[in-house]
């Protein structure tokens, strides 16, 4: 892409869950058509776009089609398949975020050793491809440790505490015996996460931080502009940047941090958790909170637009609706306070995000 897209140009979105569907609004908000390709039918973002190719994420026709019908392609998640996107690119078709940060993403060993390789300090881990490994690693990381699979998992899916080496065994097959990584225990006081972009031209923009609270093992709930000092937010930037910078990067991308409470110099003690090179749920405040959210901004910046401004003009409260919670629909929406955002999804599963809201303050 050598230039900007005009409006009245088409995107596309591999994946038509409710982050396709919020990208696909910003982009219709911007003059841009958006085709999803997706292989369940009537799916969330879908609905809102202006078509749908229902199939499978490694068809070659449909990602043929795709192609030669969007002027740039991106995704809503990271597990969409790497060969989708190679098989795209070889194509023709202008895909970001690029195969690099796609795979890096997609393998926790390789994201630790990424992160690890530009600056940005994780905690002590080991790659594990059996119960030996396992043993090994657990004496010299310590227990408990955390045992994840190397791909896949997401909310806290496809992985386990190991308290013991007496638990290895049983842990081991908890997982599935797949390849895994065993994560020394982060001695943390709460968890944050940066969204941050970068253009087409390297230009990056860094939203405030956000303080993210989980209930098993499910974001709940996200405040922002976190309470942290100048120092603090200046390192989580420095952090974002080298990661963005590091991956030649296109497009938005959320950072998980834990703050492990201050240092002996000004600001926080830093961990990266993990990194999503998509639009995150722990953004979802952006929508109300700024005057370009983290969707308008992926948007801006896979299209080679400017990027938007992040300054917070709002204090937001994002709360995750979960399961039957998205009931409280007609209560939450008579609430002056109260921004609801639904995603559309037919079946109320439990533990399913079924929407959000974000409840506005003054700074």
């Amino acid at each position: 892409m050598t230039s900007p897209l005009p409006p009245g140009s088409t995107l596309g979105i591999l994946g038509g869950g409710q982050l396709g569907r919020m990208l696909s609004q910003a982009a219709s908000r911007l003059g841009f058509n958006v085709v999803i390709l997706d292989p369940k039918e009537n799916s969330p973002a879908g609905r809102v776009s202006q078509g749908q190719i229902i199939a499978a994420y490694d068809d070659p026709t449909a990602l043929s089609v795709l192609g030669q019908t969007c002027q740039a392609v991106t995704f809503e998640f990271e597990n969409v398949p790497a060969s989708s996107v190679q098989a795209l690119i070889e194509g023709g078709a202008s895909v970001s975020p690029g195969p690099g940060a796609l795979a890096v993403a997609q393998d926790r060993v390789d994201e630790k050793t990424f992160l690890n390789g530009v600056g940005a300090t994780t905690v002590d881990f080991a790659p594990v491809d059996g119960l030996d490994d396992l043993l090994a690693a657990l004496q010299r990381l310590g227990s408990p440790a955390l045992l994840k699979t190397r791909r896949e998992g997401y909310d806290g899916k496809g992985q386990i505490w190991v308290r013991s080496a007496a638990m290895a065994a049983d842990a081991w097959h908890a997982i599935g015996r797949r390849p895994a990584i065993l994560e020394a225990r982060a001695d943390f006081r709460r968890e944050l996460s940066v969204i941050a972009a970068r253009g087409r031209d390297g230009a990056i923009a860094v939203y405030p931080l956000g303080e993210n609270i989980h209930a098993d093992g499910v974001l709940k709930t996200t405040l922002a502009p976190a309470h942290v000092d100048a120092g603090t937010q200046a390192r989580a930037t420095a952090i974002a940047e080298a990661i963005l910078n590091g991956l030649d990067y296109v497009g938005v991308l959320g950072v998980e941090l834990f703050d492990l409470g201050p240092d002996v110099d000004e600001g926080a003690r830093l961990l990266v958790n993990e990194i999503a090179p998509r639009v995150h749920n722990t953004g979802h405040w952006t929508q109300d909170g700024c005057v370009c959210d983290q969707f308008e901004q992926h948007i801006r910046a896979i299209a080679g637009w400017p990027l938007g401004p992040t300054t917070a003009h709002f204090r937001v409260e994002m709360t995750n609706l979960l399961g039957d919670e998205v009931e409280q629909w007609s209560k939450l929406s008579g609430k002056s306070d109260a921004r609801l955002h639904l995603y559309g999804k037919a079946e109320a599963r439990p533990g399913r995000k079924m929407g959000h809201v974000n409840r506005v303050k003054p700074l």
